[in-house]
């Protein structure tokens, strides 16, 4: 069975726009539910986020392979798992969709739809903190996709969870979402002034996982290299 790009195309932008919903919505509620309590808020955010995440990789995973994230998508190409030529596609989807997801949120909860973040997340402290988010997220999904695949979506959102408390960013991990949080001056949000090194922290994460497991972990022989969950083979109709 074959998925053409456009259907694999609205999995990752429809999926992203869910996670962002998931990520900013609840973040808004735990935020205005939570008495000024941030521990509690982010408690609340972490468990919804996880928990939307693994839904949406299920649901979407046999479409796209549910990256919803550049990096997964730049990793997935630089192993074979993705044509390159369609990694720009992947890449514009899972940030458009990130936007709409904010502004889904916003909407939801009364905010203002445009606006930018005032919530700093500046320093070394943050940008190691991305980094090994990142690499951590990555690692998991190398690991899981080449010898236990069927545990991908709850080994990535137990990931998350546990990043959202162990890291001083709380895991961001992912441009699109990175880009799409400077969007919202609520709960969730980052500056856009921080946005370009959570980038590059980012960047480098995914590199230093993908570099790693390629010696740790490889792939058996014969089979594909493809990140998250076993996807359809797919044509460029």
């Amino acid at each position: 069975m074959t998925v053409d790009v456009s259907r694999r195309l609205a999995a990752e932008s429809i999926g992203t726009a869910m996670l962002l919903a998931a990520v900013v919505g609840s973040g808004i509620m735990a935020d205005r539910l939570s008495g000024g309590n941030d521990a509690i808020a982010l408690l609340a955010n972490t468990i919804a986020t996880a928990a939307a995440l693994a839904a949406l990789i299920l649901t979407f995973g046999s479409v796209s392979g549910a990256h919803f994230n550049p990096v997964v998508s730049i990793v997935d190409a630089s192993q074979g798992g993705l044509r390159w030529k369609d990694l720009p596609a992947y890449v514009l989807a899972q940030v458009l969709g990130a936007v709409l997801g904010v502004w889904t949120a916003h909407v939801m909860f009364g905010e203002r739809l445009l606006m930018l973040s005032g919530h700093a997340r500046s320093g070394p402290a943050q940008l190691v903190s991305e980094f090994v988010a990142t690499f951590g997220l990555v690692s998991v999904i190398w690991g899981c996709s080449r010898r236990r695949a069927d545990a991908v979506p709850f080994a990535v959102a137990a990931y998350i969870a546990a990043a959202y408390w162990f890291t001083a960013s709380t895991s961001f991990a992912n441009p699109a979402v990175t880009l799409a949080r400077a969007l919202t001056d609520t709960f969730a949000g980052i500056r856009p002034v921080d946005v370009p090194g959570f980038i590059v922290a980012q960047l480098a994460g995914a590199a230093a996982a993908t570099l790693l497991f390629r010696w740790l972990v490889p792939p058996l022989p014969g089979s594909a290299e493809r990140v998250v969950i076993p996807r359809s083979e797919m044509s460029a109709s």
